[in-house]
């Protein structure tokens, strides 16, 4: 059984940083393509970023490019989002997932996002 477990949300202010956490059980994320996606209230989730498992590549949206960096420590099966100069546009359900079939990104999404954590609440205000 595949789960995902996403840690290290909080309330932050404006251009503060957040580093979360999405551990893996029952996977190995670098079989994968592994992602990033984020809801904020009443708007549809989104790609956030997307790192590759094929050949670690990564990838990111252009709201968060230069701000974020998406990486995996294989020897703990976890994926990271550092997120620095965070903005208030940032608060979100931020979701890790991980795709069921490829190993190669869609951009900075999933071709077949297969699972997903429960995810974790990042707030940005003042």
């Amino acid at each position: 059984q595949v789960q995902l477990v996403e840690s290290g949300g909080g309330l932050v202010q404006p251009g503060g940083s957040l580093t979360l956490s999405c551990a893996a059980s029952g996977t190995t994320l670098r079989y994968y393509a592994i992602a990033w996606y984020r809801q904020a209230p009443g708007k549809e989730r989104e790609g956030v970023s997307c790192l590759s498992g094929s050949d670690g590549s990564t990838h990111y949206a252009d709201s968060v490019k230069g701000r974020f960096t998406i990486s995996r420590d294989d020897a703990k099966n976890t994926l990271y989002l550092q997120m620095n100069s965070l903005k208030p546009e940032d608060t979100a359900v931020y979701f890790c997932s991980s795709d069921s079939i490829y190993y190669y990104c869609s951009g900075y999404n999933l071709h077949r996002p297969g699972y997903w954590g429960q995810g974790t609440q990042v707030t940005v205000s003042s």
